[in-house]
């Protein structure tokens, strides 16, 4: 997938990792970059066309995948995140709230956009993972679970839009400095390094993107005796 002419929709845009793909991608030469918020006046940055769109809310998924015909790439980046157990009061609800925004959410995206993507020639959807995909600690254990439906859900896709070109890429990384670790402790990436990582990997083709040290080893610990998943987590 190529950045440069492309025409881009990025979910969560006025923030963030949403904002740095937004500053990324007019910087590399994507043709438009349409901004897919809750609130077009939180937006901000200079160049991109703002879109009302609440990922929870399916008839804003359907009116923006009607209006903006001549999408290439999605980018589904909006996401909560809550702190806490499966144990806890209230884990159920927060387990809802975050997966409407996590799991379902992209998955409306996708399925409106896929059309669109497939008349343009295929195009690439983005999917803003997490290495909470694959390893879990009482802190962020429901939202952990949120983010490992996303990517079931990123290789399913991958596997069913293949047929019309369109290029699925999940990115997984650790904390990055962001309203939404705001008060969490550790080692922070920034928004605008992990998203040069995930750029760089979609124009090389790529199915996955390891987009911070951390992940980088962490993903090798999947397939060890014991696995890491397995192990208590302190954080």
């Amino acid at each position: 997938m190529k950045i440069e002419n492309a025409t881009v929709l990025i979910t969560g845009a006025n923030r963030g990792i949403g904002l740095a793909f937004a500053r990324a991608l007019l910087a590399r030469g994507a043709r438009k970059v349409y901004a897919g918020v809750r609130d077009p006046a939180s937006v901000k940055l200079e160049g991109v066309e703002t879109v009302r769109l609440d990922v929870t809310r399916p008839q804003d998924v359907a009116a923006a995948a009607d209006r903006l015909r001549d999408v290439t790439l999605l980018i589904n980046n909006a996401g909560i995140a809550t702190t806490g157990g499966f144990l806890e009061p209230g884990s159920v609800e927060a387990a809802q709230r975050q997966l409407d925004v996590n799991y379902f959410g992209p998955l409306r995206t996708s399925v409106a956009f896929a059309p669109v993507l497939a008349a343009n020639g295929g195009g690439a959807i983005l999917n803003v993972l997490s290495i909470a995909s694959w390893i879990s600690s009482p802190l962020l254990a429901v939202y952990g679970s949120t983010k490992a439906a996303a990517w079931s859900l990123t290789n399913a896709l991958r596997h069913e839009l293949r047929g019309q070109g369109t290029q699925v890429l999940g990115m997984h990384m650790g904390y990055v400095d962001t309203d939404l670790t705001r008060g969490i402790e550790g080692n922070k990436s920034t928004p605008d390094a992990v998203v040069r990582e995930a750029l760089d990997a979609l124009e090389r083709g790529a199915d996955e993107v390891l987009a911070d040290e951390i992940t980088r080893q962490v993903k090798p610990g999947l397939s060890a005796l014991p696995p890491i998943y397995t192990q208590a987590l302190t954080r």
